[in-house]
């Protein structure tokens, strides 16, 4: 039996939801489960070449880490890894390894963890769940921490005519570096400016209002320190706004940006971010996406 596991890329904060608000999208990584007489990895994409195919590798771990969790051996499995979304550019790669590996293993033992156990032990191996979440449910999530601790993912409402475009450069940015920038604390006036934009930015998807969006995805807690990080970043928010963007901001720890437009503009949106990272040498992919609503499937063949 194989079992093939497809998980969407993500962009995560949003501007101000930091560490806490993603949206899944359509582009995807597939991770190809079967069991084996030993274990392999084996990877495939324009980007194969950067990830480990020894026991290292993220999605192999995963897989191990699930049936650890259980108290049980992990059946060898031939693993095929078929790359679709770019590594370390803010859009979820790693995210979509670990959640390709606790599903797969979960669907190999008979699924006996429920999606709210799978997303604990992903939170628990990423670190924060503004990734993992939507990569497994799918469209747009709020992550809220109980104060005990515990986890609860709510939906968000995400109107069809906003649009997403990303411009994902031909540079990386380790999501640590990103880290590494941020100052360890925020004052109140911070903390308040996010509160508010956030929940302008909640309201902002659910109606597509676009003067509510432009208002909304201003932030104060991460993307003024990372901006220095990414070449032509304040051009690439001019040119965005110019060709009709709602607003320009770091998709996840960058270095992909991330413009919300509606149908009519997407496309000049588009052109404009490309054109202008030329300008600084930097080549980028641009792409008009959708809101992956399915999140990860799972087939058997």
């Amino acid at each position: 039996m194989m079992t093939v596991v497809t998980v969407p890329a993500t962009t995560a904060n949003l501007g101000p939801g930091f560490d806490c608000l993603g949206v899944a999208l359509t582009l995807t990584n597939t991770f190809t489960f079967s069991l084996s007489d030993r274990p392999h990895v084996s990877v495939r994409g324009t980007e194969a070449a950067a990830v480990s195919s020894s026991s290292d590798n993220l999605a192999y771990r995963a897989y191990s880490r699930f049936y650890q969790y259980l108290g049980r051996e992990a059946p060898p499995v031939y693993l095929e890894i078929d790359l679709g979304v770019p590594l370390a550019r803010g859009l979820g790669s790693s995210a979509t390894a670990i959640i390709g590996g606790l599903v797969g293993a979960n669907r190999l033992a008979g699924f006996p963890l429920s999606h709210h156990e799978v997303l604990e032990l992903a939170i628990e191996m990423e670190g924060h769940p503004d990734n993992v979440v939507p990569a497994l449910l799918g469209g747009c999530r709020l992550a809220v921490q109980e104060t005990t601790g515990g986890w609860h993912w709510l939906e968000i409402p995400w109107d069809q005519d906003v649009v997403p475009i990303v411009a994902i450069p031909d540079f990386e940015l380790a999501t640590e570096t990103a880290r590494q920038v941020l100052p360890p604390h925020c004052t109140y006036g911070d903390a308040v400016f996010n509160i508010s934009h956030l929940g302008a930015l909640l309201r902002g998807l659910e109606t597509g209002q676009r003067e509510w969006l432009q208002l909304a995805l201003g932030d104060r807690l991460h993307q003024p320190y990372r901006q220095s990080l990414i070449k032509g970043y304040a051009d690439l928010h001019r040119a965005a706004l110019e060709a009709g963007a709602h607003g320009l901001v770091i998709s996840g720890a960058g270095p992909t940006l991330l413009a919300l437009g509606d149908p009519v503009t997407a496309s000049a949106i588009a052109t404009a971010l490309k054109e202008t990272w030329a300008r600084f040498d930097v080549q980028a992919r641009v792409e008009v996406l959708a809101i992956q609503r399915q999140g990860t499937t799972v087939r058997d063949r």
